[in-house]
């Protein structure tokens, strides 16, 4: 199926939009805005450096490759991994992943390690108990962060992803991983998508990612 080009013009009124949300919600915490652009092409990648957000972030590794081959060089441009990860995907990603977030288990650590020394991560927690979201349980995050840094990475915050349903079903799950963060002195929680952004910045988000809400609704793979 051939992805949707999004409209630059419309993508940077809702990045406008979005901003001014999040000021409502958290006027005191700044709250970064990063566009996952899983599903869409190079355009939506563009549109969004457009409206002038540099955090972008992509589930899949082929398509990550593909989207890095066809954009020019960008050095504003930050790449963040949010997919579940093969640890025999890790060397195709090296060199363009600035940020690695779903870091859920030691063979994972052992292998980006291994590939692209000190590089920047994020543990993911399973805030949900859903095991296709993949994350670590939340009593596993504080041995995984410490075997991270073990292995010289540069551990920056936690993530997790809520679980189906309404929003406030997230609320306690985000609440813990900030928690958590706090208790590890991490200064990052990426928390809340388009569908549970306004509980993730109540609880303490300093990162929200968001597709739909800023390109429409994603092609079917």
């Amino acid at each position: 199926m051939t992805s949707p080009i999004p409209d630059p013009a419309l993508v940077a009124e809702r990045v406008a939009a979005l901003h001014e949300r999040i000021r409502s919600l958290s006027p005191d915490h700044p709250v970064r805005i990063m566009a996952v652009t899983k599903g869409f092409g190079p355009d939506a990648v563009s549109a969004a450096r457009a409206a002038g957000l540099h955090l972008v972030g992509e589930n899949y590794a082929q398509e990550i490759v593909a989207k890095a081959a066809e954009l020019p060089a960008d050095p504003g441009l930050e790449w963040h991994f949010l997919g579940r990860l093969q640890r025999n995907k890790v060397r195709s990603l090296v060199g363009i992943i600035r940020v690695w977030q779903s870091v859920d288990r030691s063979e994972l650590i052992d292998e980006i390690a291994k590939r692209s020394p000190g590089a920047r991560v994020f543990i993911q927690a399973n805030l949900s108990g859903e095991a296709q979201k993949g994350g670590a349980p939340l009593a596993d995050v504080p041995r995984l962060v410490d075997e991270a840094r073990a292995r010289g990475l540069a551990v920056e915050g936690l993530m997790g992803v809520g679980p189906e349903g309404p929003a406030e079903l997230s609320r306690p799950g985000f609440r813990a991983l900030v928690a958590l963060a706090d208790q590890l002195a991490l200064r990052e929680r990426s928390i809340g998508m388009t569908s549970d952004l306004d509980v993730a910045v109540q609880e303490g988000s300093t990162m929200i990612r968001v597709g739909s809400a800023l390109f429409g609704p994603r092609p079917a793979r």
